[in-house]
């Protein structure tokens, strides 16, 4: 597969959304099910607001994260494709555009091919937010490595003698979004995102990725663990909802302000 793939992409609950933004999301993931589980929230969010969001998925999860398939018979390719249509299908749901990479799982390997196409993919699509995985997960190399890539390749992409087409990025800022075991990778919810307005949505798209039937249930739980830290920590007199569902984000880099709030 290339980055040239045709886009599959629908608005994200099938009614039009609001008028163009200028803004764009740009989601760099391992495997075609991380996006959903971990940032489906932020992803159908800006898209509601007109936003342009943009999935990079560097592989189909096709070894290591498709038991279900394997012990069904399937053979390779066959993963691969049934990974990819569920891939799409999450995708559109959320209102995304996805890409698919076919870089090999288990394990995955940054190689100067793959960062200069994620390179490009940056000078293409511009971000005004970058969501990636921590570099930090003893559970799954693949995850720090997909993490490390996305951040190597967005200071490459703020070089100007760095070769390649398209225009300089700035410095867009970065969110690490949740790791399936938080306290065993070094990770501290930093910001918490009420998603509240769009769960139905990420878990309609949750339930695309039938090969980790599994994580349904455990997604959702978090969903409304990090929805309860949410309300505690905004205080009691915001007028929030009762029920809250929330995305856990860390910051590797600094927050830009001209206000502390």
């Amino acid at each position: 597969m290339t980055q040239a793939d045709a886009p599959h992409s629908v608005p994200f609950d099938g009614t039009p959304a609001p008028g163009p933004s200028s803004r764009s999301t740009l989601v760099i993931t391992a495997h075609a099910g991380d996006f959903v589980w971990r940032a489906g929230g932020a992803i159908a969010l800006a898209a509601s607001r007109g936003e342009k969001v943009t999935v990079a998925c560097l592989t189909f999860g096709e070894r290591g994260e498709s038991a279900k398939a394997w012990r069904e018979g399937r053979k390779l390719d066959e993963i691969k494709a049934l990974r990819r249509d569920e891939a799409e299908r999450a995708a559109a749901t959320l209102g995304a555009e996805v890409r698919f990479f076919d870089a090999g799982d288990y394990p995955l390997v940054a190689t100067a091919e793959l960062t200069d196409r994620l390179v490009a993919v940056y000078r293409e699509t511009q971000p005004d937010v970058v969501l990636t995985h921590p570099t930090e997960d003893p559970y799954n190399g693949d995850h720090p490595a997909a993490g490390a890539m996305a951040l190597q390749a967005r200071i490459l992409a703020q070089a100007v003698g760095y070769p390649g087409e398209g225009q300089i990025i700035g410095a867009p800022p970065v969110f690490y979004f949740e790791p399936h075991q938080p306290e065993m990778s070094g990770f501290k919810p930093e910001v918490l995102l009420d998603i509240t307005e769009v769960w139905e949505t990420k878990r309609e798209a949750m339930e695309c990725l039938g090969a980790q039937r599994h994580l349904w249930d455990y997604y959702t739980d978090l969903a409304v663990r990090r929805g309860v830290q949410l309300r505690r920590n905004a205080g009691p007199n915001l007028g929030l909802a009762h029920t809250t569902m929330a995305e856990a984000y860390m910051r590797p880099y600094p927050q830009i302000a001209k206000e502390l709030a």
